[in-house]
């Protein structure tokens, strides 16, 4: 298989416009996370009572996911 100048270009600027476009959308896509560590000092449990992580984020425990549905509330 040959490929010429045209066709290399095209690829490339393919390439290029579909990272643009997927870089786009990671950066508007993504939300801030809403853990705080107002809900810790606020309740006075420690991050590990409702994350997985002990340092607070990420995956929620089971009660972590009660808390939430709640309203953030216990």
């Amino acid at each position: 298989m040959k490929m010429d100048a045209r066709n290399t270009f095209g690829i490339v600027c393919g390439a290029a416009a579909a990272i643009l476009i997927v870089g786009t959308m990671a950066v508007i896509g993504s939300q801030p996370a809403s853990a705080k560590p107002e809900f810790a000092a606020s309740t006075g449990k420690p991050c590990g009572f409702c994350h997985q992580n002990p340092a607070g984020g990420g995956a929620l425990k089971p009660a972590g996911q009660k808390f939430k549905d709640n309203g953030n509330k216990l």
